[in-house]
């Protein structure tokens, strides 16, 4: 089963206490799926953290929401001998497009609290930058 689009899937370990306790939930009409009980949970607990997000963003100087580098966006960097740090909570992309010289050539590093999407040439060139 494929997820949403913009979605990242993962695996999560739960009790069998508490996963008793979600299918009742489901069960009882609360929430449809136990998908929508976890998203829900973790909606809820993010936005009792928001203060605490948004102050670590900003002192991490982290682009919030998602980033994306072209190969135009990167040949510039490079053609002006500059480089750039990733730095993305959320999603952050570097187009299929991008050969790995040039990925090498123009991002310092990459730290993303979230997704990193690149071509598999790209990822391998930038193994070492990656946090």
């Amino acid at each position: 089963m494929v997820g949403e689009p913009g979605t990242e899937k993962i695996t999560i370990n739960i009790g069998p206490v508490d996963l008793g306790r979600i299918d009742l939930l489901v069960q009882e009409g609360f929430f449809t799926t136990r998908t929508d009980f976890i998203r829900t949970a973790v909606r809820n607990q993010l936005a009792t953290s928001e203060r605490a997000i948004e102050q670590t963003v900003a002192r991490r100087t982290l682009v919030l929401g998602t980033q994306h580098f072209s190969r135009r966006d990167l040949e510039a960097l490079r053609d002006a001998g500059e480089q750039v740090h990733i730095r993305v909570l959320g999603l952050a992309t570097v187009a299929e497009d991008v050969p790995a010289e040039l990925a090498t050539a123009t991002i310092a590093s990459v730290e993303v609290l979230g997704a990193f999407r690149a071509s598999r040439a790209v990822k391998a060139a930038l193994g070492s930058r990656i946090v």
